[in-house]
């Protein structure tokens, strides 16, 4: 039986395979992009707006406390400082002039003309009127109770402490502003780490972007913490500085009055003492 002459035919070879393309890479500068465009999303989420607009109660409690407490320091910064500024500008001229003019009714007419808030001219007045008290009372029980030196001596004192208690307005909230504000700056930081404990532990991952908004709140608040201290502190030393000069004139001054209006006679003291520091 003749074959079948296609079955005789030697198989044909298998077609040859395609090369194999090469394994394609990742794009360095693509992903160098992401990884730019991811850090510049995370460095905005650590902004002040971006703090602003997330805080929770906690947060704007500290926030709005350090802002108060930061414009009444500088209130009674810059209002103590003009203060100081026009009683020391004022006191040499005052006290020169009071013991300058001829007349002791002379000068207190010059005191009664200065303004309300110069402090040496109230201490003066005050002076000046315990001693026409006592002289108008003389035969009484006043006069017997207290000599003339020692009635003056108490006037003096009542209005150098008057006088004196004015001067310290605001220096309580300065001290306190300046111990404390740093505290409170330190409770939003510790409250911004632990929102930022509570979002590494809900993404399992602690990426910047994760963790980008509270570090920065925590940041932001330390440095306003010590915004409000430093400024409050500084003020505190410069005016208490400030005070202990007018203090010690204070005293100069009533020291001399007392002199004055109790012997009739400024006592000669010597040379003028030094101010101090």
């Amino acid at each position: 039986m003749q074959q079948d002459a296609s079955s005789t035919q030697p198989a044909a070879p298998p077609a040859a395979m395609p090369p194999a393309a090469p394994p394609a890479f990742a794009d360095p500068g693509a992903s160098s992009a992401i990884g730019v465009d991811t850090n510049a999303a995370a460095l905005q989420q650590m902004g002040f707006n971006h703090m602003i607009n997330n805080f929770d109660w906690v947060g704007w409690m500290v926030f709005v406390t350090l802002i108060v407490l930061s414009f009444a320091s500088w209130f009674y910064i810059v209002w103590n400082a003009i203060r100081n500024t026009l009683i020391t500008s004022r006191m040499e001229r005052v006290i020169q002039t009071f013991w300058q003019t001829p007349s002791a009714a002379d000068a207190v007419r010059f005191m009664e003309e200065q303004p309300q808030s110069e402090p040496f001219s109230k201490i003066a007045l005050e002076c000046a009127s315990a001693a026409a008290h006592h002289q108008r009372n003389e035969g009484s029980r006043l006069v017997e109770a207290l000599n003339r030196s020692e009635f003056i001596d108490r006037a003096l004192r009542q209005a150098v402490l008057r006088e004196s208690s004015k001067l310290e307005g605001g220096l309580t909230l300065l001290a306190t502003v300046g111990s404390s504000a740093p505290f409170i700056g330190l409770l939003g930081t510790v409250w911004a780490m632990y929102h930022a404990l509570l979002k590494i532990g809900a993404s399992g991952q602690a990426s910047l972007d994760i963790v980008a908004a509270p570090i920065g709140e925590a940041l932001i608040m330390t440095a306003l913490g010590l915004f409000v201290a430093i400024p409050a502190l500084l003020g505190y030393n410069f005016l208490n500085r400030s005070n202990r000069k007018i203090n010690a004139r204070f005293d100069d001054f009533a020291h001399d009055l007392h002199d004055f209006f109790a012997t009739g006679a400024r006592v000669d003291a010597g040379p003028a003492a030094k101010p101090a520091r």
